[in-house]
């Protein structure tokens, strides 16, 4: 790591704390000058980068107090030098372009094995730039063909697509319920059936994704 300047200054931004910490202790291995702030979420982040010039930020997509599309464009205001790395659970194959296309300088998927963390951070730090091989076979097709990969939300049901819509507007599984004349399990159900499709755990998550590929 020749080529990254002595102190870089890094924020680690993740809602949970041992992802933070496995970040960091893998961040030290590494580059033991590092110079690391952490938060766990958008406004915690936008009061770092007011206050510190860094050189790297690495943010999971879904942090309370506000969107991945926000803290870019954020960034991008406040520090437009500094070099951007999403940290995600989400499956990368289907969403790392879209967030690339954003403005990010890299996606990481973390169920990435250790390894691939390492020379994901190597590649941020020296270049701003990374992407994982899978994303270079998907960036390399759609360069071939002219079209990405088909929006998750084509596995969807159109009784499923209407249930994360009303999801993702705060409402509860109750009133949705009531909307369409169904017991209450049987919204819990579609709903445990959408998350399995789209791979997500969370309303949040649910809320990104459908800004995402305007829903």
């Amino acid at each position: 790591m020749k080529d990254v300047k002595l102190n870089a200054r890094i924020v680690v931004a993740d809602d949970h704390g041992i992802v933070r910490m496995g970040l960091i202790q893998t961040i030290k291995r590494l580059r033991s000058d590092a110079v690391i702030s952490e938060v766990e979420d958008y406004r915690s982040l936008y009061k770092v980068i007011q206050k510190e010039e860094l050189d790297l930020a690495i943010m999971d997509v879904n942090m309370p107090n506000g969107t991945v599309q926000e803290a870019i464009d954020y960034i991008k205001i406040h520090q437009p030098q500094l070099k951007i790395l999403l940290f995600s659970s989400q499956d990368e194959e289907v969403y790392a372009m879209r967030y690339l296309k954003m403005g990010a300088g890299g996606y990481l998927s973390k169920q990435s094995s250790t390894e691939i963390i390492e020379s994901a951070l190597i590649a941020m730090l020296t270049k701003g730039l990374y992407v994982s091989d899978n994303v270079k076979d998907a960036m390399f097709a759609e360069s071939l063909t002219g079209a990405g990969k088909n929006s998750p939300f084509e596995t969807l049901s159109d009784r499923e697509l209407q249930i994360a819509t009303k999801l993702a507007e705060g409402i509860t599984l109750k009133e949705i319920a009531n909307q369409f004349n169904l017991h209450s399990s049987t919204i819990s159900t579609y709903k445990n059936r959408l998350f399995d499709k789209l791979k997500i755990r969370s309303i949040p998550e649910l809320v990104e994704i459908l800004r995402l590929y305007n829903q």
